[in-house]
């Protein structure tokens, strides 16, 4: 008899279960944002990586752009870059074509980015060859003049 009630006794906490847990708990799923926050705040602005160009101010404001820009820059070195890659001034009307083909056509607006202390005339002959090409949409970056 005294071994039945000691098998009695472990089957009943053999046999019980915890009752089930109705609330979900968000403690990780909101620390894993947490941490995805932080890294895609810390890597946006290395994302746009550009050509380093000291830019003119001017008091306009800021274009609204819906798909990422063509963008041709010239440093103050006088070299001209088609968004992040160098190229020749020759080669640049091709290549702009060959982009804007890609795309759906010359109805595409290029930012042109000279450096402040850049030669006029180089920024001028990087304009006129895109005139030249058929690029009506040709705009100048500049930036936001402080303290006016």
């Amino acid at each position: 008899m005294a071994m039945n009630g000691a098998f009695g006794s472990t089957g009943k906490r053999r046999h019980r279960r915890r009752a089930v847990m109705s609330e979900i708990n968000v403690t990780p799923m909101v620390d894993v944002m947490l941490v995805l926050l932080i890294i895609f705040m810390v890597s946006a602005p290395l994302l746009t990586v550009g050509v380093p160009i000291d830019l003119p101010q001017t008091q306009s404001k800021s274009l609204d752009l819906d798909k990422e820009p063509l963008a041709v820059s010239v440093n103050e070195k006088g070299q001209i870059f088609l968004q992040n890659s160098e190229v020749g001034v020759d080669e640049l009307v091709t290549k702009l074509k060959a982009i804007t083909e890609a795309r759906g056509g010359f109805d595409e607006r290029i930012y042109v980015r000279g450096d402040r202390k850049v030669d006029y005339g180089t920024v001028m002959r990087v304009m006129g060859r895109l005139s030249a090409a058929g690029f009506r949409r040709v705009a100048l970056v500049t930036e936001v003049e402080q303290g006016s």
